[in-house]
């Protein structure tokens, strides 16, 4: 056997991922090290390590990626492995052959596997000569912009234009037709350049409405490959997975069988060692084609431990110390059905922007699987990716797993930032979903009604806004058995901003602790039963129900019906003039790292001219011109930090415009 021990490992990631590892790690017998940034100091994954060294600096982002850091960081506490978890540098050639060269366990496959896979080009053409079905298109060494132009024109439109090192849905363009492509190509280019350092694309014909089907697979140092079968992960959203599942409902026995062993022919044509994942695109009539093969764990590795009963980060370490794989295909077994979902810290209202901020209340349900490092009062910091955590349900069946994630959603608490929290109970409730019909179409689709706000759930909110505002200003807020002598005993006006929108409400004393809430014409009874810091018990015309709340800056948040509510008391606040949508100022709509910006001071600008770009969370989002006029004022630079809201530009209208 060729064994190559180690005793510590340094995990070089961050948050629930680096948690995951030392997990498993530990349960081996395993010392552990965190690394951390400056924006991660106080992250639960550097506590939640044996030791925890400091790798810097500013921006937090590129901290993870300095590879000499890492490697003195390794030095520096004894480490004699290292795990790079998912994301940053885990498929990284480079960062593989300095761990080698420094001397330490690299727990992932060889740089030269890495190099293999890491570029699509390559990757598509190893893979063919394997017998691997791929996906028509273009992916020579010729970059030019004419030789793109008239291999689109072969490959036929739609397309896609794909980052060669790409990866995370970055670098990637969809093409309806020739007069789109230049433009395309130019924004997949300037994002590959940005996220990878490697301009180089490839096009692929588009597989329309395809299902996204991913197999997971295990190699050895002796030339051993199984795979532990499929995943779908066709719910995503600008190319990002969003929900996971395992099995796929797509998916029968014989075209498992043919999908495995078409994965099992990719990793053994390079001689893969530890995780990996073959990723393919799944159309209509079952055909399936190769699309990339992720030299790591994944995310969504959880669904298939959970119907394997196996701990794939204790066999990726087992690997790595050069045992052979402790079981063969045969062995293999699938029992039950797992989903998973991301929950992230994004708006779907607002086309998915990140959101950072602190997260004042946290509470993940107790009755399922919760991968996190997030506690109340910690801050979501804009600099990562914006997934805080994965909520993993297993059933005997599929509909059993659907039932218990969707429970457990409602039941999660998370008030702060904006979360996709909602978005994603209501996708894993829609009736394509429901049918396992569910494609990578499936969001774009039915975005309208996957966003579309609850009636019922707002006017409830309205209700009990003005009561939760009245016990938030009360005297003794930390009093839990105080339920009387909180509320008016005359009648109250409010005028609250709740959601966006302003709303007014009355109430009247009825009781000890009761009162009459008048909202739109309408009466409600609405009586404290029980109420604590952050907990309120309120019984609302004979409905009972817990709300859980928190105040920060002026803002009361509250959880309700699995939904998250922003209100604001202006009972009391002089009466404004709002920003004119029109106004020629320019704001973030997110905070994070300017990364680009098109026109200068004292030019002309018309209106939706692109004007800057912000990057944060693996977002890029353009800020362009209100109006037409000439930009007056420009407030930033690239390469400069900005806060959500901050005053980006201004525009002065033109005469008379």
């Amino acid at each position: 056997m060729k064994l190559t021990p180690f005793r510590k490992i340094l995990i070089a990631n961050r948050s629930e991922i680096a948690l995951r590892v030392a997990r498993s790690a530990r349960a081996l017998g395993y010392r552990t090290v965190a690394v951390y940034s400056d924006a991660d100091a106080d992250g639960l994954h550097v506590s939640g390590c044996d030791e925890a060294v400091h790798i810097g600096a500013t921006p937090p982002a590129e901290s993870y990626l300095n590879i000499p850091r890492l490697i003195a960081a390794a030095r520096l506490c004894g480490a004699d492995a290292v795990h790079p978890g998912y994301g940053f540098l885990a498929e990284n050639a480079a960062f593989a052959a300095a761990c080698r060269d420094a001397g330490l366990v690299f727990i992932g496959p060889s740089p030269e596997a890495i190099a293999a896979m890491g570029d699509k080009a390559r990757a598509k053409a190893v893979v063919r000569e394997a017998g691997v079905p791929c996906i028509p298109g273009y992916d020579g060494e010729a970059q030019d912009d004419a030789t793109l132009e008239q291999a689109a024109a072969a490959t036929g439109f739609p397309l896609m234009i794909k980052a060669t090192a790409g990866g995370g849905g970055r670098g990637i363009r969809r093409v309806q037709s020739p007069e789109q492509f230049a433009h395309a190509l130019r924004g997949a280019r300037s994002e590959a350049t940005t996220a990878f350092g490697d301009a180089r694309v490839i096009l692929e014909r588009i597989v329309e409405a395809p299902r996204h089907v991913e197999v997971q697979v295990f190699g050895d140092r002796y030339g051993r490959v199984i795979h532990l079968g499929e995943r779908d992960c066709s719910v995503q959203r600008r190319y990002q997975k969003l929900v996971e599942e395992a099995p796929s409902p797509a998916v029968a026995p014989a075209l498992r069988e043919a999908m495995g062993r078409a994965a099992v022919r990719a990793a053994t044509a390079i001689d893969y060692e530890g995780a990996g994942t073959v990723e393919f695109l799944l159309d209509g009539p079952g055909r399936f084609y190769f699309m990339e093969m992720n030299t790591r764990l994944q995310v969504e590795h959880t669904v298939t431990e959970e119907i394997t009963g196996l701990d794939l980060v204790e066999l990726q370490l087992r690997i790595a110390a050069g045992e052979p794989l402790p079981l063969g295909q045969e062995d293999v077994a699938f029992e039950g059905h797992a989903i998973q979902v991301r929950l992230c810290s994004e708006d779907p209202r607002a086309a998915f922007l990140p959101q950072g901020g602190r997260l004042h209340v946290w509470e993940p349900p107790a009755t399922i699987r919760v991968e996190h490092a997030l506690a109340s009062g910690i801050l979501v910091p804009p600099d990562y990716d914006s997934m805080i955590a994965k909520l993993i349900a297993r059933g005997r069946d599929r509909e059993e797993a659907r039932r218990r994630l969707a429970c457990a959603l409602d039941d999660l608490v998370a008030l702060g930032p904006a979360t996709n929290r909602e978005f994603l109970a209501a996708c894993i409730r829609h009736p394509v979903f429901v049918a396992g019909a569910a494609t990578t179409a499936f969001v774009d689709a039915s975005l309208e009604s996957l966003t579309a706000p609850d009636a019922g759930r707002q006017e409830r909110a309205r209700v009990i806004a003005p009561v939760l505002l009245q016990l938030a200003g009360a005297q003794r807020p930390d009093d839990a058995a105080s339920t009387t002598g909180l509320l008016p005993r005359h009648p109250a006006h409010c005028l609250m901003r709740l959601d966006g929108a302003d709303t007014a409400a009355e109430l009247r004393a009825v009781g000890p602790g009761t009162v009459e809430v008048l909202v739109d014409g309408r009466s409600w009874t609405v009586a404290v039963r029980h109420r604590s810091a952050s907990r309120v018990r309120l019984r609302v015309d004979g409905r009972e129900f817990e709300v859980r709340h928190a105040l920060a800056d002026g803002e009361l948040l509250f959880a309700l019906d699995g939904h998250t509510h922003r209100v604001r008391d202006r009972s009391h606040s002089p009466a404004t003039r709002g920003e004119a949508a029109s106004d020629g100022r320019i704001r973030a709509l997110m905070a994070g790292r300017v990364v680009a910006v098109y026109a200068r001071a004292g030019d002309r600008v018309e209106a939706g001219q692109p004007v800057l770009t912000i990057e944060a969370m693996k977002i890029e989002h353009t800020h362009a011109a209100p109006l037409g006029g000439a930009l007056r004022e420009l407030h930033v630079e690239p390469g400069q930090q900005v806060k959500l809201r901050q005053l980006l530009a201004e525009v002065v209208p033109q005469q008379g415009g």
